[in-house]
């Protein structure tokens, strides 16, 4: 761009000319503007025609879980539990640890509930919860895979039971309707321990 003229008048006119070359040196010597490429296009249209078959995101939210409640006295009730054995009671510091009982509360929101033997120390974790339709696909079909199918827990399609024992550690898991129950304790060792209870919740589920 020009510069706009100096308010001083220039006395000489071979200053002038002098001036006027030094410019035209200076203008040859500076590097010009860079010639535009097809990669300095604006962002927007390169973006534009650099992925042109791409779908437009989905903007859909993810089907959410239904919350599930329910105290865990009524979960399996204390007459249920002595029935079971005399020495267990509600865990009052109970927290969840098993995996799939932790995936109940935390990715299905389900409830979980501890039931502490007062003698041995020995804690039976049992969750409730009701997953979305593909969750509740994706859970039955990893039982199936991982565990052995258990046809006492219930008849099948109403009631599929499954039981896994690894680790000295023995896990039911049974879906009911929409309920995906999960038992898990190293109190239980085989498919018979954890019956009672899971007929306890599953009786109670259906008054629930």
């Amino acid at each position: 761009m020009p510069r706009s003229l100096s308010p001083f008048r220039i006395r000489s006119s071979g200053l002038a000319l002098v001036a006027a070359a030094s410019v035209t040196l200076l203008a040859g010597c500076t590097p010009g503007p860079a010639e535009p490429t097809g990669s300095d296009a604006p962002s927007g249209t390169a973006t534009a025609s650099a992925r042109p078959t791409d779908a437009p995101e989905s903007t859909a939210p993810a089907e959410p879980a239904t919350p599930f409640a329910i105290d865990c006295d009524a979960l399996v009730t204390a007459d249920q539990l002595y029935a079971f054995n005399p020495n267990f009671g509600t865990d009052p510091g109970y927290e969840p640890s098993a995996a799939n009982v932790v995936a109940v509360v935390e990715e299905d929101e389900g409830t979980a509930c501890g039931y502490l033997n007062q003698t041995s120390g020995e804690v039976i974790e049992i969750a409730v919860a009701t997953p979305t339709a593909t969750a509740g696909e994706a859970r039955r079909n990893a039982a199936a895979t991982t565990s052995k199918p258990v046809p006492t827990y219930g008849t099948p399609p109403e009631v599929e039971g499954y039981f896994l024992q690894a680790g000295g550690t023995g896990e039911a898991q049974v879906f009911h309707g929409p309920y995906w129950i999960v038992v898990d304790s190293v109190a239980i060792f085989e498919p018979g321990d954890a019956q009672q209870l899971v007929a306890a919740v599953l009786g109670n589920l259906a008054a629930a």
